[in-house]
């Protein structure tokens, strides 16, 4: 029992280790998403093929797949939510993009997403998506809190709007310096903050379903498991005193 619980301590403590190292300790927002909300899923959808599928693929995971677990008619989503020729709906989610180009614009190539929720963590993802800011001496004009000095543009402003670092005067030590306390956008963007806000969930709700489609599957057969397991047990301890009362004796 002592190295189980040591073991177990150890698991955790390793968990822990991962989570901050991908800098989940220091992270600005936490992703309040839910797997069950379609509607919020669909959304999700929408944004990511507009917005990101032009640079990043999912190739792991088909538009079948996607369509018919979100509710989306087959027909439906062809129509609005792949925008390459010739693409078939068992298809995986690529973009046309070529390999050179992208390194060549970018400095390399964008990564697929299709595991990045389960790579980064979604309160990694939905920090990132709100933490860019302006930066003139970047190739593209912004920067990222989360992600310094990333190789990317900020695609959804037109959404957000122009987002510039908010900076305070503190007293520390005895002097009187600014501090930055967040990102705020000149509301020059189609959503308001709050929009904005929702549209970034529904987009990290999409990545982390995508990161693993049967995740309410898995869980509702692991409840059903282990309900199993504890009735089992039960008859396993009532059968273990029904031969031992013969022993006893």
């Amino acid at each position: 029992m002592k190295k189980l619980i040591l073991t177990l301590g150890l698991l955790a403590g390793m968990a822990s280790t991962a989570v901050s190292a991908a800098g989940g300790a220091e992270l600005p927002y936490k992703a309040d998403i839910d797997q069950t909300d379609k509607a919020s899923l669909q959304r999700g959808a929408k944004l990511f093929m507009n917005y990101c599928l032009g640079c990043h693929q999912m190739q792991f995971q088909r538009y079948e797949r996607t369509f018919n677990d979100l509710g989306i008619p087959l027909e439906v989503g062809m129509e609005n939510l792949v925008f390459t020729k010739d693409t078939k709906v068992g298809e995986h989610i690529k973009n046309a993009m070529p390999k050179e180009d992208a390194a060549k614009w970018f400095g390399a190539a964008p990564p697929d997403l299709t595991l990045e929720a389960r790579l980064r963590g979604p309160d990694w993802i939905y920090s990132y998506l709100k933490s860019f800011y302006v930066d003139p001496s970047r190739p593209f004009g912004v920067n990222n809190t989360v992600f310094k000095d990333v190789g990317m543009p900020h695609v959804l402003q037109e959404l957000q709007g122009v987002p510039e670092k908010v900076y305070e005067e503190r007293m520390i030590d005895g002097e009187m310096v600014q501090e930055f306390v967040g990102i705020q956008s000149d509301g020059s963007g189609e959503l308001s903050e709050d929009e904005y806000d929702r549209a970034m969930l529904d987009l990290t709700n999409f990545m982390v379903y995508i990161g693993e489609p049967m995740i309410l599957e898995r869980e509702s057969i692991g409840w059903k498991a282990l309900i199993y397991c504890f009735i089992f047990w039960i008859f396993a301890v009532l059968l273990k005193k029904e031969y031992w009362r013969d022993i006893k004796k």
